[in-house]
């Protein structure tokens, strides 16, 4: 098994480290700026005496690297400043990520490709077109961060131990997400059973406003450990082929009555990425915010200028 990331920053070079311990095999790291990623492997490298595990992680700026890949993950692209819009971002993400897939196009055509380069779903869809793969091969990074710090509010809120708690979070990755109470459970047992509307609806005002919350402290910068765990467990469930449910961004095809666009669902994953996309019974008023994601991600597709 081959896996590269194509991105070195906070977030691929996490994303690596975590793989490598994983020892799905070889995995490389890729990024433009000369001697970053090459600087990163060596320090991961460094580490293996100390952690008592043998692993290799290659660091390189040469995007042929790719070349033979079963899985690519792309962290490449611009982070968002202040005074910036999405649109601004969308458009400078798509110059990168254009280049970034002819890479793929022409060195490792056979891959799974999964997108985290904000803003994911937009940039899901684009990586989809431009690369021209079948919809289960390219996806991103989804929900499943955002349904992580929904199990770890609750968790805090009840005191209970994280691990007990299955969440449930759909749509779009941003302010229009949707979590989901009443599809999320504490040992098969329904949110709704523990806690009140109102303390749910608090949880998950909180979950929506969670990595702004984070950026906001950070002062510059953003997440990076829980989204490079929440990689670590897609690749894992692909490279492995567990045939597991996490909820990623998939490109959709009449599923949840939607068409051209990737949001976050529940999907089975296997070797050949999205085994099956599982449709769970909405209300009236959870599928109308769906179709309004669905929309305005449509609509911000036909204003990218890359």
């Amino acid at each position: 098994m081959k896996i590269s990331i194509i991105g070195g920053g906070n977030v691929g070079g996490l994303a690596a480290m975590r793989l490598a311990q994983e020892r799905l095999g070889e995995v490389i790291l890729i990024d433009v700026a000369p001697g970053l990623a090459k600087a990163k492997a060596f320090d991961m490298d460094d580490a293996r005496h100390l952690l008592k595990m043998n692993y290799s992680v290659i660091g390189t700026n040469e995007l042929r690297a790719v070349e033979g890949t079963d899985i690519v993950v792309i962290t490449a692209g611009f982070a968002r400043k202040p005074g910036m819009t999405r649109e601004d971002l969308a458009n400078k993400n798509a110059v990168v990520l254009k280049g970034v897939c002819s890479g793929i196009k022409e060195y490792a055509p056979d891959a799974v490709v999964v997108i985290v380069t904000n803003p994911l779903d937009l940039m899901t869809y684009f990586v989809s077109k431009t690369l021209g793969f079948k919809k289960n091969r390219v996806f991103g990074m989804g929900s499943s961060l955002d349904a992580s710090r929904f199990a770890n509010l609750i968790a805090q809120e009840l005191k209970i131990p994280v691990t007990d708690i299955e969440p449930m979070v759909i749509g779009i990755h941003g302010e229009g997400m949707l979590p989901l109470a009443r599809f999320s459970n504490i040992k098969g047992v329904v949110l709704d059973e523990f806690l009140s509307e109102d303390k749910i609806k608090v949880l998950i005002d909180r979950t929506v406003q969670r990595g702004a919350e984070i950026v906001a402290l950070f002062g510059s910068g953003s997440a990076y450990v829980a989204p490079s765990a929440a990689i670590a467990d897609i690749v894992k469930a692909i490279a492995k082929n567990e045939l597991r449910t996490i909820t990623v961004s998939a490109c959709l095809n009449g599923e949840y009555g939607i068409k051209d666009a990737s949001l976050g669902v529940p999907c089975r994953l296997g070797r050949n990425g999205i085994e099956q996309i599982v449709e769970l019974d909405l209300s009236r008023e959870e599928k109308e915010i769906l179709f309004r994601s669905a929309d305005n991600l449509k609509s911000q597709y036909d204003n990218i200028t890359a």
